[in-house]
């Protein structure tokens, strides 16, 4: 198998191709490299690049030039798998690197054409491009550091370039977690101690300490990785016993009334009792509770809960019975807080949930990718939503962080609590695979 490599500075290649595994990889005749300069495929002192049409600074590659230059490699190896570098294309991942390295195992020519300057003509990456990678959302000099990154990875897909294969299926994201910590000697170094159970050689609980690590590193640092991910059921149950304990509470007091958004007290309905506790049981959350100090809407709510909890509901519906369990009335958010710490043993950290803007101190802001930020500190979550016209500014200050108000792509901004209920749990709890 051959890879080919068009590029501005060739020397760039020569000592990372003389490196390591990719040297050992060529000594083994599992893969050759071909490193031309596009500077060949043009006559002396021809330029390669020209200046871009219309207003921008920068110079492209010269589309011909590029022609010439697959052409000419392809000649030599054959028809090539054939990869672009720039920041519009698709984020590099290990999915990623294990499609491309399955295409080189067919084609068994491999073909990079890492851009510089301002990087090539669109035209030539919507004839030739097989893919364009990006390894990232931020903008390099050229496209020879994600070429060699993309070698680095692939590469260890190749059967025989890394010695034990093992090694590679049980890399940090191969599947939903990444990898454990590991230890060497001395088993104290600047006050640190190599944990005793990974020096115990008990080797059931060595592996089940170690897959608790994958898990806790990987929900703190790499949650948006996981939640792309196909779980099984027991990783389900076991992500869902590492992450902090969350709760939601909606409230029907300390709300905004009315158009002069007066701070009052709203009525409970009855389908909000019910999706709400259908959204919170979906995605794992401990208890919903409903606030009103209202005797009178308690015991409406109480009757109501008694029908599935207890009464004909339970055998009527009983998915409805099940989310309709964790619901709990309480007159106060007070009362809810003091709850859950007599709960978790723990005070919760409020994340508030509002349309509206313009109240909250930068600091309490947060979105909806800060799940680190919240878990890290090892304390339950509490999501206050509410009705009516939203939640007071005096609950809004009271909780530790703000998130951003759900929105699309129009000015339309009028969501019922259940539908952003619903939505922003999903944003913060959700799984959502992504495609291979």
């Amino acid at each position: 198998m051959n890879v080919s490599i068009i590029t501005v500075f060739k020397e760039l290649y020569d000592p990372f191709l003389q490196t390591s595994l990719l040297k050992r990889a060529q000594e083994n005749n599992l893969v050759s490299f071909s490193v031309n300069s596009f500077f060949e495929y043009v006559r002396p002192k021809e330029r390669i690049d020209a200046p871009t049409f219309g207003h921008g600074a920068g110079m492209l590659i010269k589309p011909l030039v590029v022609q010439q230059a697959i052409e000419t490699q392809e000649k030599k190896y054959g028809d090539a798998f054939k990869i672009f570098f720039s920041p519009h294309g698709k984020k590099l991942d290990q999915r990623l690197l294990e499609v491309i390295a399955r295409k080189f195992q067919e084609k068994k020519h491999l073909m990079l054409l890492p851009a510089r300057y301002e990087g090539m003509d669109a035209r030539v990456e919507e004839q030739y491009a097989d893919e364009i990678i990006s390894v990232g959302d931020f903008v390099l000099m050229g496209g020879d550091l994600p070429a060699m990154m993309l070698l680095e990875g692939l590469l260890r897909f190749i059967p025989g370039v890394v010695g034990k294969q093992e090694s590679v299926q049980r890399d940090s994201f191969s599947g939903p977690f990444v990898d454990y910590p590991e230890y060497t000697e001395p088993v104290e170094w600047q006050g640190r101690v190599v944990p005793e159970i990974i020096r115990s050689g008990n080797y059931a609980v060595i592996e089940k300490w170690r897959q608790q690590q994958a898990v806790d590193r990987t929900i703190v640092g790499h949650f948006d990785w996981l939640r792309t991910q196909m779980l099984s059921l027991d990783q389900k149950k076991l992500v869902y016993r590492t992450v902090p304990a969350h709760y939601t509470v909606l409230m029907h007091d300390e709300v905004l009334i009315g158009p002069e958004k007066q701070v009052g007290t709203s009525s409970v309905m009855s389908i909000d009792i019910h999706d709400l506790a259908r959204s919170s049981s979906t995605y794992g959350i401990k208890n919903y509770f409903i606030v009103t100090p209202l005797i009178d809407q308690q015991k409406i709510i109480k009757t109501f809960l008694e029908f599935w909890h207890e009464g004909p509901g339970v055998e009527y519906r009983e998915n409805r019975h099940v989310a309709l369990k964790i619901v709990d009335v309480q007159d106060s958010l007070d009362r809810v807080v003091e709850s859950i710490e007599k709960i978790e043993g723990k005070k919760p950290l409020l994340i508030a949930t509002s349309a509206q803007k313009g109240f909250a101190q930068a600091h309490q802001k947060i979105t909806f990718y800060d799940q680190d930020l919240v878990w890290a500190q090892g304390r339950p979550v509490l999501f206050v939503f509410g009705t009516a016209n939203g939640l007071s500014p005096a609950v809004i200050e009271r909780c530790d962080y703000l998130l951003p108000p759900v929105e699309g792509l129009t000015d339309f901004n009028h969501l019922s609590v259940r539908s952003s209920c619903a939505i922003i749990l999903d944003r913060w709890m959700g799984l959502n695979q992504s495609r291979v």
